[in-house]
């Protein structure tokens, strides 16, 4: 299974271009955080893996295929976003039997072993379940999907922190015995990093970056000494960020930063220190001043 974007554009109507000639690849079952901020794009780029959505030029192809409208890739997909409830009449497990029904790869008897640790009450009709449990309905349909390709788009927000963290652990624990595609798009970047193998960040509808995360995360180093030894050493690099307070400076980095010049930067009289994904995330999105 892959997904492939070439020349992707999407826009609606003539002129709002909500992305932007987006080019990458994914070929491997790893677990993908797509990162950006609101309006980037996020949701445009996954409601077209999702098969939601048709670029208006460009292609997005999975498995060599378009999955608009192509029943048998869409079988493939499962796109779980967070979603309006408030008619809902059914409750959860009669919901839970109709996925099982009508999805390929989905496992009933895991879904209701999930239902049992969130503590979902199955016979409470949709509508009439809490935000957060609601949420939790969600993520539960998505993991027992085992869909090649499975995308969470912001569905945790309404869950708590404890029942985010046990999605966390049966995310991982899914990602071992079942290994797919996972694509998580988030604002919890700090709570969650840990989580990806591989890091997309869209800016205004543009791919700034498909990375590695250790390979992303090696290449933001924070400096902090004095002013004249910062300013020194990180002359003619990429430059970030920057802080003072007093005669005592911080510069974060961007770029190939190898052990060589992190030795040199120490017997300079510098503390070196690695960014975090959350920092870099703010950092390299930030708005021009």
């Amino acid at each position: 299974m892959n997904i492939v974007a070439r020349n992707l554009n999407f826009a609606y109507g003539r002129h709002e271009h909500v992305l932007k000639d987006i080019n990458f690849e994914i070929n491997e079952p790893k677990i993908y955080g797509l990162l950006g901020r609101n309006g980037a794009g996020k949701t445009s780029l996954l409601s077209i893996i999702g098969s939601f959505r048709e670029p208006t030029s460009g292609e997005l192809l999975i498995k060599g295929e378009a999955p608009f409208e192509n029943a048998e890739v869409m079988q493939q997909v499962t796109f779980m976003y967070s979603k309006d409830f408030s008619s809902e009449t059914e409750n959860a497990k009669s919901l839970l039997k109709d996925s099982n029904r009508y999805r390929p790869n989905f496992d009933y008897d895991y879904a209701l072993q999930l239902a049992e640790k969130f503590k979902l009450d199955l016979k409470k009709p949709l509508s009439k379940l809490s935000k957060g449990k609601q949420s939790i309905f969600n993520v539960i349909v998505a993991l027992a999907s085992r869909t090649p390709i499975t995308i969470f788009d912001e569905v945790y927000l309404g869950m708590d922190a404890p029942a985010r963290d046990l999605f966390y652990k049966e995310l991982l624990k899914e990602q071992e015995l079942h290994p797919r595609i996972m694509i998580l798009s988030t604002h919890l970047v700090s709570e969650m990093d840990y989580l990806f193998d591989d890091v997309l960040i869209i800016k205004d509808g543009k791919l700034l970056l498909h990375e590695s995360y250790e390979e992303l995360l090696s290449r933001g180093v924070t400096l902090i000494g004095s002013k004249q030894a910062v300013d020194t050493f990180s002359n003619g690099k990429d430059i970030i960020h920057h802080e003072q307070l007093g005669d005592t400076h911080s510069v974060t980095l961007y770029g190939a930063f190898g052990e060589d010049e992190k030795q040199r930067a120490k017997q300079q009289g510098l503390q070196v220190g690695h960014s975090s994904l959350h920092d870099l995330f703010i950092q390299l999105t930030k708005e021009e001043d």
